[in-house]
């Protein structure tokens, strides 16, 4: 959602991006989860009338202002590292202030207790530096 809100609204400061999606057309080929995006799109990527364009962050990256914080696990088999990278590198070549925090021996949640802790030190220090008044 933080990807779509991107391109959608600029009345955020900062937007903290946890294993998001980019591109919900590519993201239908490579995810181990069918039956999610198939209900909540009304279809595959090439059936008619299906809302994948739609709701594709990817499709409004031309609107994205806001500095982010992108964050994604290697081990995320519902929405692949690629989905990340998509979203940093969109970030990094309009030279939108960003980060990417990227844990390969994680999934879609934080587990482990010392890549907890700086998944918690990275965003408190994101939020911090675009949030505290001067």
């Amino acid at each position: 959602m933080i990807n779509w809100i991107a391109g959608h609204t600029d009345r955020f400061k900062c937007l903290v991006s946890h294993d998001g999606e980019f591109d919900m057309r590519t993201s239908f080929y490579t995810t181990e989860e069918l039956w999610f995006p198939e209900w909540e799109n009304g279809g595959t990527p090439w059936d008619p009338g299906t809302t994948y364009e739609r709701w594709s962050p990817a499709l409004s990256v031309a609107n994205w202002k806001t500095p982010m914080l992108v964050i994604h696990g290697a081990r995320d088999f519902r929405l692949p590292e690629t989905e990340g990278f998509s979203v940093f590198t969109a970030l990094q070549r309009r030279g939108i202030p960003s980060k990417l925090l990227y844990f390969p021996d994680e999934n879609h949640w934080v587990l482990k207790a010392k890549n907890s802790i700086l998944w918690h030190d990275t965003v408190i220090d994101w939020l911090d530096r675009w949030l505290k008044k001067p």
